[in-house]
Protein backbone atom coordinates (compact mmCIF):
# COMPACT_ATOMS: atom_id res chain seq x y z
CA UNK A 1 0.00 0.00 0.00
CA UNK A 2 1.30 3.61 -0.64
CA UNK A 3 2.05 5.64 2.06
CA UNK A 4 0.32 8.92 2.46
CA UNK A 5 3.29 10.22 4.57
CA UNK A 6 6.39 12.40 3.12
CA UNK A 7 9.75 10.56 2.73
CA UNK A 8 11.83 13.80 3.09
CA UNK A 9 11.13 14.59 7.24
CA UNK A 10 8.96 17.40 6.64
CA UNK A 11 6.45 17.77 9.16
CA UNK A 12 3.22 19.64 9.76
CA UNK A 13 2.55 22.25 11.96
CA UNK A 14 2.05 19.90 14.58
CA UNK A 15 5.14 18.76 14.48
CA UNK A 16 4.18 15.49 13.04
CA UNK A 17 5.31 13.63 9.56
CA UNK A 18 3.62 15.72 6.89
CA UNK A 19 0.46 14.17 5.17
CA UNK A 20 0.44 14.62 1.17
CA UNK A 21 -3.23 14.35 1.01
CA UNK A 22 -3.59 17.84 3.43
CA UNK A 23 0.04 19.60 3.58
CA UNK A 24 2.08 20.59 0.79
CA UNK A 25 1.76 20.42 -3.02
CA UNK A 26 -0.31 22.78 -4.82
CA UNK A 27 -2.69 23.38 -1.83
CA UNK A 28 0.47 25.11 -0.11
CA UNK A 29 2.25 26.53 -3.41
CA UNK A 30 -0.17 29.36 -3.69
CA UNK A 31 0.67 31.25 -0.64
CA UNK A 32 4.00 31.03 -1.56
CA UNK A 33 3.84 32.23 -4.58
CA UNK A 34 1.16 34.88 -3.85
CA UNK A 35 3.54 36.08 -0.78
CA UNK A 36 6.48 35.98 -3.86
CA UNK A 37 4.41 38.32 -5.67
CA UNK A 38 4.04 41.44 -3.07
CA UNK A 39 7.32 41.30 -2.01
CA UNK A 40 8.73 41.82 -5.46
CA UNK A 41 6.18 44.10 -6.25
CA UNK A 42 7.47 46.00 -3.36
CA UNK A 43 11.26 45.86 -3.77
CA UNK A 44 11.09 47.05 -7.57
CA UNK A 45 8.90 49.65 -7.01
CA UNK A 46 11.58 51.17 -4.57
CA UNK A 47 14.50 49.75 -6.56
CA UNK A 48 13.60 51.50 -10.38
CA UNK A 49 12.49 54.59 -8.68
CA UNK A 50 15.79 54.81 -6.51
CA UNK A 51 17.77 56.74 -8.87
CA UNK A 52 15.28 59.14 -9.35
CA UNK A 53 14.94 59.83 -5.91
CA UNK A 54 18.76 60.11 -4.96
CA UNK A 55 18.80 62.66 -7.84
CA UNK A 56 16.10 64.56 -7.31
CA UNK A 57 15.38 64.60 -4.00
CA UNK A 58 18.71 63.88 -2.36
CA UNK A 59 20.55 66.02 -5.15
CA UNK A 60 23.46 62.99 -5.44
CA UNK A 61 24.61 62.79 -9.18
CA UNK A 62 24.01 60.72 -11.88
CA UNK A 63 26.74 58.18 -11.66
CA UNK A 64 26.90 58.49 -8.08
CA UNK A 65 23.04 57.52 -7.24
CA UNK A 66 23.39 54.99 -9.96
CA UNK A 67 26.61 53.04 -7.79
CA UNK A 68 24.38 53.51 -4.42
CA UNK A 69 21.54 51.59 -5.82
CA UNK A 70 23.58 48.65 -7.21
CA UNK A 71 25.37 48.61 -3.83
CA UNK A 72 22.11 48.37 -1.81
CA UNK A 73 20.83 46.13 -4.40
CA UNK A 74 24.33 43.75 -4.14
CA UNK A 75 24.02 44.10 -0.19
CA UNK A 76 20.05 43.23 -0.11
CA UNK A 77 21.42 39.73 -2.40
CA UNK A 78 24.58 39.10 -0.42
CA UNK A 79 23.18 38.97 2.45
CA UNK A 80 21.24 36.33 1.45
CA UNK A 81 23.91 34.23 2.99
CA UNK A 82 23.25 35.23 6.42
CA UNK A 83 19.74 34.62 5.98
CA UNK A 84 20.50 30.91 4.82
CA UNK A 85 22.57 30.36 7.61
CA UNK A 86 19.84 31.10 9.92
CA UNK A 87 17.07 29.16 8.34
CA UNK A 88 19.34 26.02 8.18
CA UNK A 89 21.36 26.59 11.00
CA UNK A 90 18.55 27.55 13.77
CA UNK A 91 15.22 29.09 12.68
CA UNK A 92 13.74 27.03 9.94
CA UNK A 93 13.11 28.30 6.61
CA UNK A 94 9.55 29.36 7.47
CA UNK A 95 10.28 31.63 10.62
CA UNK A 96 13.39 33.34 8.66
CA UNK A 97 10.75 34.28 6.50
CA UNK A 98 8.36 36.11 8.90
CA UNK A 99 11.14 37.51 11.12
CA UNK A 100 13.06 39.21 8.49
CA UNK A 101 9.62 39.86 6.67
CA UNK A 102 9.17 42.23 9.45
CA UNK A 103 12.31 43.44 9.53
CA UNK A 104 11.50 44.51 5.50
CA UNK A 105 8.41 46.26 6.63
CA UNK A 106 9.97 48.20 9.02
CA UNK A 107 12.44 49.83 6.47
CA UNK A 108 9.34 50.29 4.20
CA UNK A 109 7.69 52.32 6.62
CA UNK A 110 11.23 54.56 7.44
CA UNK A 111 11.89 55.06 3.74
CA UNK A 112 8.12 56.22 3.67
CA UNK A 113 8.53 58.38 6.41
CA UNK A 114 11.89 59.91 4.51
CA UNK A 115 9.63 61.53 1.65
CA UNK A 116 6.94 62.20 4.38
CA UNK A 117 8.55 64.70 6.58
CA UNK A 118 10.13 67.52 5.34
CA UNK A 119 13.10 68.33 7.40
CA UNK A 120 14.46 64.42 6.64
CA UNK A 121 15.01 65.74 2.99
CA UNK A 122 17.03 69.09 1.36
CA UNK A 123 14.61 71.70 0.71
CA UNK A 124 13.05 72.53 -2.58
CA UNK A 125 16.14 73.71 -5.11
CA UNK A 126 14.93 77.44 -6.34
CA UNK A 127 18.62 78.29 -6.97
CA UNK A 128 21.32 76.98 -8.34
CA UNK A 129 23.92 74.97 -6.72
CA UNK A 130 21.14 72.88 -5.14
CA UNK A 131 21.38 72.29 -1.38
CA UNK A 132 22.58 68.63 -0.87
CA UNK A 133 21.11 66.23 1.97
CA UNK A 134 22.87 66.53 5.01
CA UNK A 135 24.87 63.57 6.69
CA UNK A 136 21.63 63.05 8.87
CA UNK A 137 19.12 63.11 5.99
CA UNK A 138 21.38 60.52 4.28
CA UNK A 139 21.70 58.03 7.31
CA UNK A 140 18.35 58.00 8.29
CA UNK A 141 17.53 57.43 4.33
CA UNK A 142 20.23 54.64 4.18
CA UNK A 143 19.10 52.99 7.85
CA UNK A 144 15.77 52.48 5.82
CA UNK A 145 17.49 51.04 2.66
CA UNK A 146 19.67 48.90 5.26
CA UNK A 147 16.73 47.15 6.57
CA UNK A 148 14.92 46.48 3.44
CA UNK A 149 18.44 45.28 2.09
CA UNK A 150 19.03 43.06 5.33
CA UNK A 151 14.80 41.97 5.16
CA UNK A 152 15.30 40.91 1.82
CA UNK A 153 18.73 38.83 1.97
CA UNK A 154 16.78 37.11 5.05
CA UNK A 155 13.72 35.95 2.69
CA UNK A 156 15.02 35.55 -0.77
CA UNK A 157 17.07 32.27 0.15
CA UNK A 158 13.99 30.51 1.96
CA UNK A 159 11.21 31.47 -0.22
CA UNK A 160 12.04 29.38 -3.09
CA UNK A 161 13.37 26.49 -1.29
CA UNK A 162 10.64 26.56 1.21
CA UNK A 163 8.30 26.16 -1.61
CA UNK A 164 10.52 23.20 -2.76
CA UNK A 165 10.07 22.18 0.67
CA UNK A 166 6.38 21.30 -0.23
CA UNK A 167 7.23 18.31 -2.95
CA UNK A 168 8.54 15.47 -1.80
CA UNK A 169 11.77 14.41 -3.97
CA UNK A 170 11.02 10.54 -3.65
CA UNK A 171 6.99 10.45 -5.05
CA UNK A 172 7.52 10.83 -8.85
CA UNK A 173 4.78 13.02 -9.38
CA UNK A 174 5.58 15.73 -7.02
CA UNK A 175 8.81 16.23 -8.73
CA UNK A 176 7.46 17.03 -12.04
CA UNK A 177 4.89 19.24 -9.93
CA UNK A 178 8.19 21.03 -8.06
CA UNK A 179 9.62 22.00 -11.38
CA UNK A 180 6.61 23.39 -12.55
CA UNK A 181 6.49 25.11 -9.21
CA UNK A 182 10.30 26.60 -10.27
CA UNK A 183 8.79 27.95 -13.31
CA UNK A 184 5.66 29.60 -11.83
CA UNK A 185 7.62 30.97 -8.85
CA UNK A 186 9.76 32.90 -11.63
CA UNK A 187 6.42 33.92 -12.86
CA UNK A 188 5.46 35.23 -9.75
CA UNK A 189 8.67 37.22 -9.14
CA UNK A 190 7.84 39.18 -12.04
CA UNK A 191 4.37 39.33 -12.18
CA UNK A 192 4.87 41.38 -8.92
CA UNK A 193 8.23 43.60 -10.64
CA UNK A 194 5.56 43.89 -13.69
CA UNK A 195 3.16 45.37 -10.82
CA UNK A 196 5.66 47.71 -9.24
CA UNK A 197 7.64 49.10 -12.36
CA UNK A 198 3.84 50.33 -13.51
CA UNK A 199 0.97 50.64 -11.65
CA UNK A 200 2.88 51.87 -8.87
CA UNK A 201 5.44 53.86 -10.47
CA UNK A 202 2.41 55.45 -12.16
CA UNK A 203 1.12 56.31 -8.73
CA UNK A 204 4.38 57.43 -7.42
CA UNK A 205 4.84 60.53 -10.79
CA UNK A 206 0.80 61.18 -10.39
CA UNK A 207 0.60 61.30 -6.51
CA UNK A 208 4.18 61.90 -5.04
CA UNK A 209 7.04 59.99 -3.31
CA UNK A 210 4.88 59.51 -0.13
CA UNK A 211 1.96 57.19 -2.27
CA UNK A 212 4.79 55.54 -4.11
CA UNK A 213 6.77 54.21 -1.28
CA UNK A 214 3.61 53.90 0.90
CA UNK A 215 1.91 51.66 -1.38
CA UNK A 216 4.64 49.24 -1.46
CA UNK A 217 4.83 49.41 2.57
CA UNK A 218 1.30 48.02 2.47
CA UNK A 219 1.97 45.42 -0.21
CA UNK A 220 4.77 44.10 2.37
CA UNK A 221 2.72 44.04 5.51
CA UNK A 222 -0.06 42.64 3.40
CA UNK A 223 2.69 40.17 1.75
CA UNK A 224 3.37 38.75 5.66
CA UNK A 225 -0.55 37.89 6.01
CA UNK A 226 -0.79 36.13 3.41
CA UNK A 227 2.26 33.92 4.16
CA UNK A 228 0.69 33.14 7.58
CA UNK A 229 -2.66 32.31 6.51
CA UNK A 230 -1.37 29.28 4.84
CA UNK A 231 0.46 28.06 8.00
CA UNK A 232 -1.87 24.72 7.70
CA UNK A 233 -0.72 23.50 4.97
CA UNK A 234 2.95 23.86 4.55
CA UNK A 235 5.32 21.17 5.24
CA UNK A 236 8.31 22.30 7.25
CA UNK A 237 12.20 21.37 7.08
CA UNK A 238 13.63 21.20 10.60
CA UNK A 239 16.68 23.14 11.39
CA UNK A 240 19.89 20.79 10.66
CA UNK A 241 22.65 22.56 12.86
CA UNK A 242 25.07 25.19 11.10
CA UNK A 243 26.32 23.80 7.23
CA UNK A 244 29.13 26.67 7.51
CA UNK A 245 30.24 25.11 11.02
CA UNK A 246 30.13 21.56 8.97
CA UNK A 247 32.48 22.62 6.57
CA UNK A 248 34.97 24.17 8.71
CA UNK A 249 35.01 20.71 10.44
CA UNK A 250 35.72 18.79 7.39
CA UNK A 251 38.43 21.41 6.74
CA UNK A 252 40.21 20.99 10.11
CA UNK A 253 39.63 17.23 10.24
CA UNK A 254 41.69 16.68 6.66
CA UNK A 255 44.27 18.93 7.43
CA UNK A 256 44.77 17.48 10.45
CA UNK A 257 45.00 14.11 9.29
CA UNK A 258 46.71 15.34 6.32
CA UNK A 259 49.82 16.35 8.47
CA UNK A 260 49.48 13.38 10.53
CA UNK A 261 50.69 11.45 7.11
CA UNK A 262 47.12 9.82 6.69
CA UNK A 263 46.65 8.51 2.86
CA UNK A 264 43.20 7.20 1.28
CA UNK A 265 43.33 4.41 -0.08
CA UNK A 266 42.07 1.05 -1.28
CA UNK A 267 41.99 -0.41 2.02
CA UNK A 268 41.37 2.96 4.12
CA UNK A 269 38.21 2.64 6.46
CA UNK A 270 36.14 5.74 6.52
CA UNK A 271 33.86 6.53 9.28
CA UNK A 272 30.22 6.69 9.17
CA UNK A 273 27.49 6.50 12.22
CA UNK A 274 25.22 3.23 12.28
CA UNK A 275 22.30 4.68 12.36
CA UNK A 276 19.07 4.79 10.23
CA UNK A 277 19.79 9.18 9.45
CA UNK A 278 23.09 10.64 9.06
CA UNK A 279 24.56 12.54 11.98
CA UNK A 280 23.56 15.44 10.66
CA UNK A 281 20.13 16.17 12.19
CA UNK A 282 17.42 15.22 9.96
CA UNK A 283 19.31 14.59 6.83
CA UNK A 284 19.51 11.48 4.84
CA UNK A 285 23.09 9.71 4.39
CA UNK A 286 25.20 10.39 1.32
CA UNK A 287 27.41 7.55 -0.07
CA UNK A 288 31.06 8.12 -1.28
CA UNK A 289 32.15 10.13 -4.35
CA UNK A 290 35.77 9.63 -6.17
CA UNK A 291 35.74 13.10 -6.85
CA UNK A 292 37.79 15.37 -4.27
CA UNK A 293 39.28 12.61 -2.67
CA UNK A 294 41.82 14.39 -0.59
CA UNK A 295 38.72 15.81 1.72
CA UNK A 296 37.92 11.94 2.38
CA UNK A 297 41.17 12.56 4.66
CA UNK A 298 38.14 14.28 7.12
CA UNK A 299 36.53 10.46 7.68
CA UNK A 300 39.60 8.04 7.37
CA UNK A 301 40.46 6.05 10.47
CA UNK A 302 44.08 5.95 11.05
CA UNK A 303 44.30 3.79 14.01
CA UNK A 304 40.73 2.40 14.74
CA UNK A 305 41.88 1.46 18.09
CA UNK A 306 41.89 4.94 19.79
CA UNK A 307 40.05 6.64 17.40
CA UNK A 308 37.10 9.34 19.15
CA UNK A 309 34.24 8.76 16.66
CA UNK A 310 32.41 12.08 18.62
CA UNK A 311 34.70 14.98 17.89
CA UNK A 312 33.90 16.35 14.59
CA UNK A 313 36.67 18.45 14.65
CA UNK A 314 38.87 14.95 14.55
CA UNK A 315 37.02 13.03 12.78
CA UNK A 316 33.77 13.36 10.46
CA UNK A 317 31.55 11.19 8.52
CA UNK A 318 31.15 10.37 4.98
CA UNK A 319 27.99 12.20 4.78
CA UNK A 320 29.30 15.39 6.38
CA UNK A 321 32.80 15.35 4.07
CA UNK A 322 30.21 14.23 0.62
CA UNK A 323 27.86 17.13 1.84
CA UNK A 324 31.35 19.99 1.68
CA UNK A 325 31.80 18.28 -1.53
CA UNK A 326 28.25 18.61 -3.07
CA UNK A 327 29.06 22.73 -1.96
CA UNK A 328 32.82 22.70 -3.81
CA UNK A 329 30.68 21.14 -6.58
CA UNK A 330 28.55 23.96 -7.87
CA UNK A 331 31.04 26.57 -6.97
CA UNK A 332 32.63 26.82 -10.37
CA UNK A 333 29.04 27.24 -11.85
CA UNK A 334 27.83 29.76 -9.75
CA UNK A 335 31.36 32.10 -10.29
CA UNK A 336 30.91 31.29 -14.19
CA UNK A 337 27.09 32.74 -14.27
CA UNK A 338 28.40 35.92 -12.77
CA UNK A 339 28.17 38.48 -15.58
CA UNK A 340 24.60 38.02 -16.47
CA UNK A 341 23.94 39.70 -13.04
CA UNK A 342 26.80 42.82 -13.79
CA UNK A 343 24.57 43.39 -16.80
CA UNK A 344 20.85 42.54 -15.81
CA UNK A 345 22.31 45.72 -12.82
CA UNK A 346 22.16 47.88 -16.04
CA UNK A 347 18.05 47.47 -16.37
CA UNK A 348 17.49 49.40 -12.82
CA UNK A 349 20.10 52.34 -13.42
CA UNK A 350 21.65 53.19 -16.69
CA UNK A 351 18.53 51.24 -18.86
CA UNK A 352 16.70 53.61 -17.02
CA UNK A 353 18.90 56.67 -17.41
CA UNK A 354 18.62 56.13 -21.07
CA UNK A 355 14.50 56.50 -20.92
CA UNK A 356 14.74 59.53 -19.21
CA UNK A 357 16.04 61.36 -22.08
CA UNK A 358 14.13 59.38 -24.86
CA UNK A 359 10.27 60.33 -26.03
CA UNK A 360 7.75 58.29 -24.03
CA UNK A 361 4.91 59.74 -25.03
CA UNK A 362 1.74 57.20 -25.86
CA UNK A 363 -0.95 59.60 -27.50
CA UNK A 364 -1.46 63.49 -26.91
CA UNK A 365 -1.89 62.97 -23.39
CA UNK A 366 -0.01 60.03 -21.69
CA UNK A 367 4.00 60.16 -21.01
CA UNK A 368 5.26 56.43 -19.72
CA UNK A 369 7.46 56.60 -16.55
CA UNK A 370 11.14 56.12 -16.83
CA UNK A 371 10.92 54.10 -14.30
CA UNK A 372 8.27 51.81 -16.32
CA UNK A 373 10.23 51.11 -18.86
CA UNK A 374 11.28 47.48 -17.40
CA UNK A 375 8.03 46.87 -18.45
CA UNK A 376 10.02 45.08 -21.65
CA UNK A 377 11.83 42.77 -19.66
CA UNK A 378 8.71 41.74 -17.04
CA UNK A 379 6.47 41.00 -19.88
CA UNK A 380 8.64 39.07 -21.08
CA UNK A 381 9.19 36.41 -18.23
CA UNK A 382 5.29 37.28 -17.74
CA UNK A 383 4.58 35.25 -21.58
CA UNK A 384 7.53 33.38 -21.68
CA UNK A 385 7.05 31.20 -18.78
CA UNK A 386 3.60 29.71 -19.77
CA UNK A 387 5.05 29.36 -23.11
CA UNK A 388 8.33 27.16 -21.93
CA UNK A 389 6.22 25.53 -19.04
CA UNK A 390 2.73 24.28 -21.45
CA UNK A 391 4.82 24.18 -25.07
CA UNK A 392 8.27 24.21 -25.08
CA UNK A 393 8.94 21.81 -22.52
CA UNK A 394 6.78 19.18 -23.85
CA UNK A 395 7.96 19.74 -27.14
CA UNK A 396 11.48 19.24 -26.09
CA UNK A 397 10.58 16.38 -23.62
CA UNK A 398 9.44 14.51 -26.74
CA UNK A 399 12.98 15.30 -28.63
CA UNK A 400 15.93 14.99 -25.54
CA UNK A 401 13.25 12.77 -23.76
CA UNK A 402 14.46 14.48 -20.21
CA UNK A 403 11.53 15.51 -17.80
CA UNK A 404 12.50 18.95 -18.23
CA UNK A 405 13.00 19.37 -21.59
CA UNK A 406 16.66 20.27 -21.59
CA UNK A 407 19.09 20.47 -18.11
CA UNK A 408 19.30 23.33 -15.89
CA UNK A 409 22.89 23.51 -17.27
CA UNK A 410 21.49 23.84 -20.62
CA UNK A 411 18.95 26.15 -20.03
CA UNK A 412 21.36 28.55 -17.75
CA UNK A 413 23.67 28.09 -20.79
CA UNK A 414 20.96 29.55 -23.44
CA UNK A 415 20.58 32.68 -20.60
CA UNK A 416 24.27 33.29 -20.66
CA UNK A 417 24.40 33.07 -24.49
CA UNK A 418 21.24 35.75 -24.70
CA UNK A 419 22.68 38.32 -22.52
CA UNK A 420 25.59 38.95 -25.24
CA UNK A 421 23.14 39.81 -27.91
CA UNK A 422 20.83 42.52 -25.14
CA UNK A 423 24.39 43.89 -24.22
CA UNK A 424 25.22 44.64 -27.86
CA UNK A 425 22.00 45.44 -29.02
CA UNK A 426 22.09 48.31 -26.09
CA UNK A 427 25.76 49.61 -27.45
CA UNK A 428 24.28 49.95 -30.42
CA UNK A 429 21.04 51.63 -29.53
CA UNK A 430 22.61 54.14 -27.62
CA UNK A 431 25.31 54.86 -30.33
CA UNK A 432 22.41 56.13 -32.48
CA UNK A 433 20.37 57.74 -29.22
CA UNK A 434 23.84 59.62 -28.62
CA UNK A 435 24.13 60.48 -32.54
CA UNK A 436 20.96 61.85 -32.94
CA UNK A 437 21.21 63.74 -29.25
CA UNK A 438 21.41 67.83 -30.31
CA UNK A 439 17.25 67.49 -31.04
CA UNK A 440 15.76 66.87 -27.54
CA UNK A 441 13.61 63.27 -27.49
CA UNK A 442 14.32 62.45 -30.85
CA UNK A 443 14.12 58.83 -30.31
CA UNK A 444 11.03 56.76 -29.06
CA UNK A 445 11.85 54.87 -25.66
CA UNK A 446 10.59 51.89 -28.02
CA UNK A 447 14.30 51.47 -29.14
CA UNK A 448 15.28 50.42 -25.57
CA UNK A 449 12.41 47.48 -26.74
CA UNK A 450 15.81 44.79 -27.69
CA UNK A 451 18.02 45.05 -24.62
CA UNK A 452 15.43 44.92 -22.60
CA UNK A 453 13.26 42.22 -23.90
CA UNK A 454 16.72 40.09 -24.49
CA UNK A 455 18.31 40.58 -20.99
CA UNK A 456 14.53 39.39 -19.75
CA UNK A 457 14.46 36.35 -21.85
CA UNK A 458 18.55 35.58 -20.68
CA UNK A 459 17.39 36.34 -16.90
CA UNK A 460 14.19 33.77 -17.60
CA UNK A 461 16.07 31.12 -18.59
CA UNK A 462 19.25 31.70 -16.28
CA UNK A 463 17.33 32.33 -13.15
CA UNK A 464 14.74 29.35 -13.09
CA UNK A 465 17.95 26.93 -14.86
CA UNK A 466 20.46 28.23 -11.46
CA UNK A 467 16.78 27.34 -9.14
CA UNK A 468 16.27 23.94 -10.25
CA UNK A 469 20.51 23.46 -10.40
CA UNK A 470 21.00 24.93 -7.17
CA UNK A 471 18.25 23.19 -5.50
CA UNK A 472 18.89 20.01 -7.02
CA UNK A 473 22.81 19.70 -6.36
CA UNK A 474 22.00 20.60 -2.39
CA UNK A 475 22.13 18.28 -0.10
CA UNK A 476 19.39 18.07 2.83
CA UNK A 477 21.22 20.51 5.17
CA UNK A 478 22.26 23.06 2.80
CA UNK A 479 19.03 23.98 0.46
CA UNK A 480 18.98 27.27 2.16
CA UNK A 481 23.18 28.03 1.98
CA UNK A 482 22.38 26.60 -1.76
CA UNK A 483 20.38 28.96 -2.97
CA UNK A 484 21.75 31.72 -1.23
CA UNK A 485 25.20 31.04 -2.70
CA UNK A 486 23.10 31.70 -6.01
CA UNK A 487 21.36 34.56 -5.06
CA UNK A 488 24.33 36.35 -3.98
CA UNK A 489 25.93 36.21 -7.36
CA UNK A 490 23.03 38.48 -8.33
CA UNK A 491 24.67 40.95 -5.39
CA UNK A 492 28.29 40.16 -6.11
CA UNK A 493 27.49 41.48 -10.22
CA UNK A 494 25.65 44.53 -8.79
CA UNK A 495 28.89 45.09 -6.66
CA UNK A 496 31.01 44.64 -9.91
CA UNK A 497 29.11 46.51 -11.60
CA UNK A 498 29.70 49.34 -9.45
CA UNK A 499 33.55 48.62 -9.53
CA UNK A 500 33.76 48.59 -13.45
CA UNK A 501 32.15 52.30 -13.15
CA UNK A 502 34.00 53.62 -10.92
CA UNK A 503 37.20 52.25 -12.82
CA UNK A 504 36.05 53.40 -16.28
CA UNK A 505 34.96 56.84 -14.93
CA UNK A 506 38.50 57.50 -13.16
CA UNK A 507 40.43 55.87 -16.47
CA UNK A 508 38.02 58.36 -18.73
CA UNK A 509 38.11 61.65 -17.34
CA UNK A 510 35.78 61.14 -14.50
CA UNK A 511 32.53 62.75 -14.01
CA UNK A 512 33.34 65.78 -16.11
CA UNK A 513 35.05 64.60 -19.65
CA UNK A 514 34.71 60.38 -19.20
CA UNK A 515 32.21 57.58 -20.45
CA UNK A 516 29.92 58.45 -18.16
CA UNK A 517 28.86 61.76 -17.21
CA UNK A 518 25.83 63.45 -15.54
CA UNK A 519 24.72 64.64 -19.04
CA UNK A 520 24.30 61.31 -20.64
CA UNK A 521 24.24 63.10 -23.97
CA UNK A 522 27.33 64.04 -23.85
CA UNK A 523 28.67 60.92 -22.45
CA UNK A 524 29.88 57.51 -24.35
CA UNK A 525 27.83 54.90 -22.39
CA UNK A 526 27.66 52.82 -25.71
CA UNK A 527 31.68 52.19 -24.81
CA UNK A 528 30.43 50.62 -20.91
CA UNK A 529 27.94 48.72 -23.08
CA UNK A 530 30.54 47.39 -25.15
CA UNK A 531 33.09 46.29 -22.56
CA UNK A 532 29.88 44.88 -20.52
CA UNK A 533 29.34 42.42 -24.02
CA UNK A 534 32.99 41.58 -24.04
CA UNK A 535 32.86 40.30 -20.47
CA UNK A 536 29.69 38.18 -20.97
CA UNK A 537 31.85 36.63 -24.58
CA UNK A 538 34.32 35.54 -22.24
CA UNK A 539 32.24 34.44 -19.02
CA UNK A 540 29.97 32.67 -21.74
CA UNK A 541 33.05 30.52 -23.14
CA UNK A 542 34.07 29.84 -19.71
CA UNK A 543 30.33 28.91 -18.42
CA UNK A 544 30.65 25.66 -21.54
CA UNK A 545 34.18 24.85 -19.90
CA UNK A 546 32.55 24.91 -16.75
CA UNK A 547 29.24 22.43 -17.80
CA UNK A 548 30.93 20.37 -19.84
CA UNK A 549 33.29 18.90 -17.30
CA UNK A 550 30.46 19.65 -14.56
CA UNK A 551 30.06 16.29 -12.54
CA UNK A 552 27.13 16.19 -10.81
CA UNK A 553 26.07 14.24 -7.42
CA UNK A 554 24.50 11.97 -9.56
CA UNK A 555 27.50 11.37 -12.06
CA UNK A 556 29.81 11.60 -9.60
CA UNK A 557 28.25 8.05 -7.85
CA UNK A 558 25.93 9.51 -4.90
CA UNK A 559 23.64 6.84 -5.58
CA UNK A 560 25.94 4.23 -5.03
CA UNK A 561 26.93 2.77 -1.50
CA UNK A 562 30.76 2.60 -1.37
CA UNK A 563 32.09 -0.35 0.74
CA UNK A 564 34.82 1.22 2.17
CA UNK A 565 32.57 3.12 4.74
CA UNK A 566 33.08 1.78 8.25
CA UNK A 567 29.59 1.96 10.24
CA UNK A 568 30.88 2.69 13.69
CA UNK A 569 28.77 3.22 17.01
CA UNK A 570 30.86 3.84 20.22
CA UNK A 571 34.76 3.89 20.73
CA UNK A 572 35.03 0.17 19.92
CA UNK A 573 33.06 -0.64 16.99
CA UNK A 574 33.30 -3.85 15.05
CA UNK A 575 35.34 -2.46 11.65
CA UNK A 576 34.20 -3.28 8.03
CA UNK A 577 36.73 -3.41 5.50
CA UNK A 578 36.24 -3.05 1.65
CA UNK A 579 37.82 -2.10 -1.36
CA UNK A 580 37.68 1.74 -2.40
Amino acid sequence: MTTTLVSNGTVDIRGQIADKRKTGGWKASPFIIMNEVAERLAFYAIAVNMVSYLVLEMRQSLPEASTHVTDWIGAAFVLTLLGAFLADAYLGRFKTIIVFSCIYAVGMVLLTLSASIDGLRPPPCTAKPCQKASNSQTAFLYTALGLIALGTGGIKPCISSFGADQFDQADGKEVLKKYAFFNWFFFAINTGVLMGITVLVYVQVKRGWVWGFGVPTGAMIMSIAVLACGVKYYRFQKPMGSPFTRFVQVMVASARNHWRGVEVGRETLLFEVQTEESDIKGARKLARTSQYRFWDKAAAIADPESISTTNRWNLCTVTQVEEFKSFLRILPVWASTIALSISFAQTSTFFVSQAFIMDRRLGPSFKVPAASVPIFAAINAVFLVPLYEKLIVPALRQHTGHYRGITSLQRMGVGLFLSIFAMASAALVERRRRDRSPAPFSMSFFWLFPQFFLIGGAEVFTYVGQLEFFYDEATDGTRSISSAIFLSEIGIGSWLSTAIVKIIERATGGTEKGWLRNDLNKSKLDYFYWVLTAINVVNFVVYVAVAWHYKGKRAAGAGVRDESMAELDGPHPELKRGSS
